[in-house]
């Protein structure tokens, strides 16, 4: 798990991303980075897609009901107008976010900010999530969290979704998805497709 990069200039910025399946703990994880960090007397801003309304509008909240004040936004280039004057940035949900949200992570750590990020790295066939796969490769830190599976106990990497949809972005909780690990995924894959 990482710790808050330490003996780094202040005005040195850098990109962390938190990723895992659901029911991994990801935005749990920014929520404690950020309280961290506001402890610390720094400014901070959050930002999480206009389409997460599940738990609330204004808020990025945990499976766990942990939740802290953020701003919803239509696309990652709002972001950058409204990032200003802050040292670290927060990004919940990236995935849901336009192949901009790249670019504008890169922007704002090399204005010197602290950016950190938490998404899901898998969509629910297994495959890379939006923009994930190159907000991770540009990232300085990465954590990848995992849940526990429900079938085996074991780690679980994949989210699994229990109702059937061809829609990549389908928001839902327990109810729609599960975390499963490598072995409980396939095998499920497989059971429904006959």
């Amino acid at each position: 798990m990482l710790l808050e990069p330490a003996h780094l200039p202040s005005d040195s910025g850098w990109i962390e991303v938190i990723c895992g399946s659901m029911f991994s703990g990801k935005t749990e994880e920014l929520i404690r980075r950020l309280r961290r960090a506001q402890f610390a007397g720094q400014s901070l801003q959050i930002f999480k897609p206009v389409i997460d309304t599940r738990y609330s509008e204004q808020s990025i909240v945990s499976h766990n009901k942990t939740e802290f004040a953020s701003t919803p936004v239509h696309n990652s280039q709002q972001i950058l107008l409204y990032a200003t004057d802050v040292q670290v940035i927060g990004i919940d949900e990236a995935q849901f976010f336009d192949e901009g949200i790249v670019e504008v992570a890169n922007e704002l750590a090399n204005q010197g900010k602290r950016v950190i990020i938490a998404g899901l790295d898998m969509d629910s066939e297994g495959r890379p999530f939006g923009s994930m796969p190159f907000l991770l490769a540009t990232a300085e830190y990465v954590t990848k969290l995992h849940a526990i599976c429900t079938k085996t106990g074991t780690l679980a990497h994949y989210s699994y979704r229990k109702i059937d949809s061809e829609q990549q972005v389908l928001l839902g909780e327990k109810d729609f998805y599960e975390p499963l690990s490598r072995k409980a995924f396939w095998q499920s894959k497989k059971d429904s497709s006959k």
